[in-house]
């Protein structure tokens, strides 16, 4: 016969499948991970919110200098297109959505470098502030660009007289290039290059659960007495 390998009385002190102790975590060195609280990172997502929102400004000029202007004509009666053939009402839009596809990329990556472990509340306020990037530069770029009031421009300079048409947005969707590029590109930055969870290490909980059994048997196949 073979004798107990613990004795009946003495309960084994490493047991692998103990439940941790409340309030610890099961993974080590998982406290040293832990990020920030909600409110460090409601407060974060604000600031980001409010910071990618301002270059907003930035996207509006821009977009002010480098769309093409729609040139009207008058003949004192009426305003008229002067190429009914342009597409430069077209183009407008067209630029804008490519100036916010391209702030969209470079506010992710800013946010990314600036703040690597990313969040739900971080990527809501890059989201909410692209979208009000977007309306800022809309509107910057109307308010900065000919004005709206055709009739008085026509008069002001004359029958026969090419002028600029007041900037447009004419296809509202364009607002959500910006937003909608910010979440992609941060989303993807995060999946590559963000932090990764700690792997649990089970020798830290102690002997393996299954391990080599003990050689009690004696040459020949044997059991020892």
């Amino acid at each position: 016969m073979t004798a107990p390998l613990t004795p009946p009385h003495q309960p084994p002190h490493d047991d692998p499948w103990q439940t941790p102790p409340a309030g610890g975590s099961p993974y080590p060195g998982a406290e040293a991970e832990k990020g920030p609280d909600m409110r460090t990172e409601l407060r974060q997502a604000v600031v980001v919110m409010v910071a990618v929102a301002v270059l907003g400004v930035a996207l509006g000029l821009l977009w002010l200098w480098l769309s093409p202007r729609v040139p009207l004509i008058s003949d004192e009666t009426a305003v008229f297109l002067k190429d009914t053939e342009g597409e430069e009402a077209i183009a407008a839009d067209g630029t804008f959505m490519l100036l916010a596809l391209a702030f969209g990329l470079v506010s992710a990556v800013l946010v990314f470098v600036f703040r690597r472990r990313g969040g739900i509340p971080l990527v809501v306020g890059l989201a909410l502030g692209g979208l009000l990037g977007a309306v800022v530069a809309w509107r910057v770029g109307v308010w900065f660009g000919p004005t709206s009031d055709v009739v008085a421009h026509a008069r002001a300079v004359g029958k026969g007289v090419t002028f600029d048409a007041p900037l447009a947005l004419n296809a509202k969707g364009g607002l959500l290039a910006w937003p909608i590029a910010a979440m992609v590109v941060h989303l993807a930055l995060t999946a590559l290059f963000g932090p990764r969870d700690p792997e649990p290490r089970w020798d830290d909980w102690g002997p393996a659960p299954y391990g080599p059994a003990p050689d009690d048997t004696a040459p020949g196949g044997q059991h020892r007495a």
